[in-house]
């Protein structure tokens, strides 16, 4: 491995630090800048200063959308496009596929990951420690009590709770590969501001730093300090009112980490990327209006992101529309490090295309999925055409928030005929140019372009990895492995 004066980033000066920041299931209107009642002033200090990515989008669900961020791959390309990862599904990433803060370490960067993984355990070759990372805080699950850090290690909805004495409950928090049982207690959100902090704080500025901050936030279960559920006493909703509160948290937790850039000396060399892995959980106080549908649908609702980039070349305070991916993080990091382009990836580095306003578009099609399944599923944007194949995913309504706003949800008017509902409409069009908010389907108007985008689907379907979705494993099982979820019970790929 080299050194951060081997290499030379940022066109000419010093690799710059990276720190990446993503939010779990944050809704398009759960931030100030779209929403004035939730209050988010650190984000919206920091959106003030950076490019607003306006057309940035992910996958519906998160560990596909980390898979993106991880590799430069759409997921179907990998494997993981159906899913999360479970506990106790015996599989993860694939080891031939390299992890950004592999390529990275290779050219001098010091790699640190805070918060969650989502990117399978079962074998330590597929955890943190061994992809990449030189050290790691945090735990390998989704979906944690975030006092206690455990789960169960059965698939539960959006607002399940359950009792500590049941069976299936396992503990999942580690410093490196060691669990570590000395923050039991301690809100999650804020414990993984003060451990970015202390990174920053024992880090040196003069070698270059690649810090992924993975909040657990704004992710069920619906949990938060009172004061800050109080800052919105006056929404009634119970799930909104917490929801909104674990927002305003994690937007504190952003300003802590924000200024120990600004104090130690970070903050004029470095890119600091904010975005979310899918939209907002509507079941669980997440909110995407006036977009359509939620976390796990390919309607823009679940799969647009809130997104920005902050650098010392960046115009500060503008919005971006150029089509962007998870995908292209990967190659676009890559460059401003310093390193060699990685070939063959989906990922495509859109540098200049963030840091010049007048700089064409890089690029015209987005993938937003492509599923493995018996019926198919999938959806393509090209330029400002939007094809989707089979059933979108449910709630497919516009649903605003329940905070007392004098908005009202909009039903789609095909359910009276059930035509939504029961997926009796293969094939969906839109034009997002026109109908951002997808409430016509053109499909009857525009055959051909039917025909190009459905073609260019099958396309790629042809070239797709078949899903790696095993059954349940029980030797995953917490109570085989001292109540906690630890690697150990599968074989790695």
């Amino acid at each position: 491995m080299g050194n951060g004066n081997d290499v030379v980033g940022w066109f000419g000066q010093k690799p710059p630090h990276i720190v990446f920041i993503v939010a779990d299931d944050l809704g398009w209107n759960d931030v100030s800048w779209h929403n004035p009642k939730i209050f988010t002033p650190n984000l919206e200090a920091l959106a003030s200063e950076s490019v607003i990515l306006n057309q940035s989008y992910v996958q519906p669900v998160c560990t596909p959308s980390r898979v993106a961020f991880m590799t430069g791959y759409y997921p179907f390309r990998v494997g993981r496009q159906n899913h999360v990862l479970n506990p106790l599904v015996p599989t993860g990433v694939p080891l031939r596929f390299p992890f950004l803060p592999e390529k990275l370490k290779e050219i001098g960067y010091s790699t640190h990951l805070i918060g969650k993984w989502h990117l399978g355990f079962c074998n330590l070759s597929y955890t943190p420690i061994r992809r990449g990372f030189d050290s790691f805080f945090g735990f390998y699950n989704g979906a944690l009590d975030y006092f206690s850090h455990t789960r169960s290690s059965k698939q539960r909805g959006p607002n399940a709770k359950w009792n500590e004495a049941d069976a299936e409950i396992g503990f999942d928090f580690r410093e490196n590969a060691t669990l570590s049982s000395k923050y039991n207690g301690v809100y999650s959100t804020m414990l993984f501001a003060e451990k970015a902090k202390e990174t920053i704080l024992f880090h040196s500025p003069d070698e270059p730093l690649y810090l992924f901050l993975s909040f657990q936030a704004v992710h069920s279960p619906l949990q938060v300090p009172k004061s800050y559920e109080d800052i919105y006493y006056n929404i009634r909703d119970e799930k909104r009112r917490k929801y909104s509160g674990m927002v305003s948290a994690m937007d504190d937790a952003l300003g802590v980490v924000v200024k120990a850039l600004k104090d130690n000396g970070y903050w004029d060399n470095c890119i600091l990327i904010f975005t979310t892995d899918n939209g907002g959980q509507t079941l669980a106080g997440g909110n995407n209006w006036p977009l359509r549908g939620n976390k796990g649908t390919l309607w823009e609702g679940g799969t647009r992101a809130i997104t920005l980039a902050h650098g010392p070349q960046l115009k500060k305070g503008y919005v971006n529309n150029k089509l962007f991916h998870a995908v292209d993080w990967f190659p676009t990091l890559l460059h401003l490090a310093g390193a060699e382009p990685v070939p063959g990836i989906d990922g495509i580095n859109q540098w200049s295309a963030i840091s010049e306003e007048d700089q064409e578009a890089k690029r015209n099609e987005i993938v937003y999925n492509i599923y493995d399944l018996e019926s198919p599923k999938a959806a393509i944007r090209v330029d400002n055409y939007k094809l989707i194949q089979g059933f979108p995913g449910k709630p497919s309504d516009w649903i605003a928030p329940e905070d007392d706003s004098s908005i009202e949800s909009i039903h789609c008017s095909l359910k009276q005929i059930h035509s939504l509902e029961n997926g009796t409409e293969f094939l969906r069009l839109y034009d997002l140019e026109k109908d951002p908010l997808e409430r016509y389907n053109i499909v009857k108007t525009y055959p051909h372009v039917v025909q190009k985008l459905n073609s260019r689907i099958e396309e790629l379907r042809a070239a797709m990895v078949p899903a790696d979705d095993p059954m349940p494993d029980e030797r995953g099982e917490p109570k085989l492995w001292g109540n906690n979820f630890s690697p150990g019970w599968c074989i790695a790929k």
